[in-house]
């Protein structure tokens, strides 16, 4: 389905009032919830996002450093821009470690871009992996998705846990 005239345009316009400074306000406010909750188990958590998500879990990662424990992105776009509040500025403050799940051909995340997070992360001392999943286009991990690729989200499912496991067993 394809979404055209008005509602493309409504549509565009709140994807972009979407900035990491509101999100990390509300992933602040879900982790007081969280806190707040007696069943909750206390300590570290793990983020996951996908698409324009994976930049607000790496986000979440610097910003929240003493919470975050574990922070994958799963075709992530954007993720070392030139802009103020690009992921990859919070580098030196993560303590996370981090999963960036790359698909291959992904306009929304160059090989400029790669090489720029890559560099942050290093810098940053920060424990990663940045995988190319080889022939997967942007959106490979969504079930029903036109370029859904069946082997690179099995694939990823399997980092993922295993990224949790190492970090969020006790």
């Amino acid at each position: 389905m394809t979404v055209e005239g008005p509602e493309r345009d409504r549509f565009k316009g709140m994807i972009q009032s979407i900035t990491d400074t509101t999100v990390m306000r509300d992933t602040g406010a879900a982790l007081s919830m969280i806190d707040s909750q007696p069943s909750a188990r206390p300590g570290g958590i793990g983020v996951v996002g996908y698409c324009m998500g994976g930049g607000f879990a790496l986000s979440a990662a610097g910003t929240f450093p003493d919470r975050v424990v574990a922070a994958a992105s799963f075709h992530g776009g954007s993720l070392a821009t030139d802009k103020p509040d690009s992921a990859h500025r919070l580098a030196n403050r993560m303590r996370a470690k981090v999963y960036v799940g790359v698909a291959e051909i992904d306009a929304s995340f160059s090989p400029e871009q790669q090489a720029r997070l890559e560099k942050a992360l290093s810098e940053g001392g920060v424990d990663f992996t940045i995988e190319i999943y080889k022939g997967a286009k942007h959106g490979f991990a969504v079930t029903g998705h036109l370029v859904y690729d069946r082997d690179s989200s099995e694939r990823h499912w399997q980092r993922l846990l295993h990224l949790f496991k190492e970090t969020l067993s006790s």
